[in-house]
């Protein structure tokens, strides 16, 4: 009897330490930067409260799901130091312009995340620091303007639905919200995760548009969503779980690959094309898209494409027909 009891006992004890390690663990600590020295957003507006809905919105759900604390800040040159970035675990901006001056402010920026923290950025953090190749090419990409704006519904394709990021989505879905275009994004820096679709959003233009990503940068992690223009975003359930996961992974909470796929943006490049130019020119989609996938790997090919139908726009024919005629 002694013996069966010494085992409930035991496996009493063993339940009680299995627990989820991130239970256990404090939790992270995020700086919180919502300034903006270009277009202010609303959802980053204190208008005379003490947090924006932002703020709000981030201290809420990092106390629920325990991952994260919050100290928020629309001062970046006072926040962004070397000396206040140590207390802190990772940094999320929903920003715009130019928040620090050249030099060794944004040097600490960078450097803290390259050390291994992480960044969570959501919306116009990709209109920030345009000027700063340091950030663009960390964040990859700069705002070139918003087609899709805020009272648009479009579709979305979730390209890797098993990340932990994007799990909630789906492999496909509607959401309304402004969203942006970008220049200087490199397809062979980052991860996209999910993009627009373009056969169910309007204005359909003839090149990819990604909307979320992630990247592996120095040591550290970087997640962007483009969602958030809305104030109805960030009220949303389903959004707050994806950025939850966004800090977790940029914390290194939860792992999820983040080597480019050029390939699947590629692909994504030829699809939006190839609905456009056969609407446009009177072809046959499938078709195109076939020839097209058949010069997948032809590295001129796809250059030319992506350059051609960014640059037309959907306005400039004699561009579009120069990446019909090298199929």
């Amino acid at each position: 009897m002694k013996y069966v009891s010494r085992l409930l006992l035991l496996a009493a004890l063993s339940a009680l330490m299995v627990f989820d390690a991130q239970l256990l663990a404090a939790p992270k600590k995020i700086l919180v930067i919502t300034q903006s020295r270009g277009f202010r957003h609303g959802p980053v507006n204190r208008g005379g409260k003490e947090t924006c809905q932002v703020e709000r919105v981030l201290a809420e759900i990092g106390k629920k799901s325990g991952i994260f604390t919050t100290v928020n800040s629309q001062d970046a040159v006072k926040s962004i130091t070397r000396e206040n970035l140590k207390q802190f675990d990772g940094l999320f901006f929903y920003t715009t312009g130019m928040l620090l001056p050249a030099g060794d402010p944004r040097d600490a920026l960078m450097e803290f995340i390259k050390s291994g923290k992480g960044f969570v950025g959501a919306h116009s953090a990709a209109d920030t620091f345009k000027q700063y190749d340091g950030y663009v090419r960390m964040i990859n990409g700069s705002f070139a303007g918003h087609p899709w704006n805020a009272g648009s519904t479009n579709g979305f394709l979730n390209h890797e639905p098993s990340h932990p990021t994007v799990a909630m989505l789906g492999r496909d879905f509607i959401w309304k919200d402004e969203i942006y275009q970008y220049n200087n994004f490199d397809p062979d820096a980052v991860r996209v995760l999910f993009s627009l679709n373009m056969a169910k959003s309007k204005p359909q233009m003839p090149y990819h548009v990604p909307v979320c990503w992630v990247r592996s940068f120095g040591k550290g992690r970087v997640f962007f969503t483009n969602l958030g223009h809305n104030g109805s975003t960030w009220e949303n359930e389903t959004f707050h779980k994806h950025l939850i996961e966004g800090f977790k992974w940029s914390l290194k909470l939860t792992d999820g690959p983040s080597e480019p796929n050029p390939d699947v943006q590629a692909l994504e490049s030829m699809k939006a094309f190839a609905l456009f130019a056969a609407q446009r020119l009177k072809l046959d989609e499938a078709e195109l898209l076939g020839k097209m996938k058949a010069k997948a790997k032809d590295e001129k090919f796809i250059k030319l494409l992506r350059e051609n139908s960014w640059k037309s726009r959907g306005r400039d024919m004699k561009l579009i027909q120069q990446v019909i005629d090298a199929l």
